[in-house]
């Protein structure tokens, strides 16, 4: 940045903002961001009484398609096949089951599998989004990373320096490059690597960022597996860099599961995540920074090979 940065920090959907500019952010820009943000909330929360998804989901029906539903559905029924079915944009009502609820109430009821035949139960085409019976629909896959997309759009419409969109660590950088640490999973004082980006976004996702007690005593956690509803227990934590945060939003989701590292592929997305059992495994021609146990100590990941991260 030629001078000194302008961050603006604030809470929305669930967690903290930090959008940093050359200079400080007129009150109209501010305004747009914000009302954005509460639109885009306003329409897809289900931990909103009164979003267009809540409502939708009591008892079905059809609604106008709002704006974002084309894009983020599209790419939810791709990440669907590509997993075979893990990723299910009708997986709300088994985090709820677990207790990841509108309440936060955090009490396990149990695992509830969210329905196979989504894509009979939920249709959005020629301009409408319908239900054919009650469901709670949950964009969490990809839906942070659509709305850095939007913000960042607004801002690049009057502003010229360098810009980070950086929503509880989803993020998108446009101008000089950015050296962003993957934090540890386990460890939220240390860092598996680092990655520079540049005119691109970052997005990542943690079994220990939304954790909870089970009814048994063993740990909950937000990234279920949609045909068990049940946590994901083989990988710990995932990040993506491409063009676009919705994509590498939507492909560090599918990293959790078989078929992510062939979709990362397909789309042109680089990424890295981390087993639960402390492997480190990453995409060829990944540029991440990674710490990984050799002989000589941490150096860089030199190929797609899976590495024992250094402890």
């Amino acid at each position: 940045m030629t001078g000194a940065p302008a961050p603006w920090r604030f809470d929305a959907i669930g967690t903290t903002w930090e959008i940093v500019t050359e200079h400080r952010l007129p009150t109209a820009v501010r305004d747009e961001v914000s009302s954005r943000i509460d639109e885009f909330d306003r329409t897809w929360s289900r931990f909103r009484v009164d979003s267009a998804v809540t409502a939708l989901g009591r008892s079905g029906g059809t609604i106008p398609a709002p704006a974002d539903a084309v894009p983020m559905l599209d790419a939810l029924a791709a990440l669907s096949k590509a997993t075979q079915g893990a990723v299910n944009p009708l997986i709300g009502a088994s985090l709820d089951a677990l207790g990841y609820d509108a309440g936060y109430t955090l009490h396990d009821h149990g695992a509830l599998p969210a329905p196979a035949d989504w894509r009979q139960r939920l249709t959005w085409d020629e301009g409408r989004l319908a239900l054919i019976e009650p469901a709670t629909i949950d964009v969490g896959a990809l839906g942070k990373g659509r709305l850095v997309d939007l913000v960042l759009g607004i801002l690049m419409r009057t502003e010229t320096g360098d810009i980070t969109v950086d929503a509880g660590g989803d993020l998108a950088v446009r101008g000089r490059p950015q050296r962003i640490g993957l934090e540890h999973p386990f460890d939220p004082r240390r860092a598996i690597g680092v990655w520079a980006v540049t005119d691109a976004a970052l997005c990542g996702s943690a079994v220990n960022r939304r954790s909870w007690p089970s009814a048994v005593g063993t740990i909950l956690h937000h990234v279920l597996d949609a045909r068990t509803g049940q946590p994901v227990r083989t990988i710990a934590a995932t990040w993506a860099v491409t063009q676009d945060a919705m994509i590498a939003d939507a492909v560090a989701t599918a990293l959790f599961f078989d078929g992510g590292p062939r979709l990362a592929h397909e789309w042109g997305v680089d990424w890295v995540r981390m087993t639960t059992d402390g492997r480190v495994e990453w995409s060829p021609g990944c540029r991440a920074d990674l710490f990984v146990r050799t002989d000589r100590g941490a150096r860089t990941a030199p190929a797609s090979r899976p590495n024992s991260l250094e402890q």
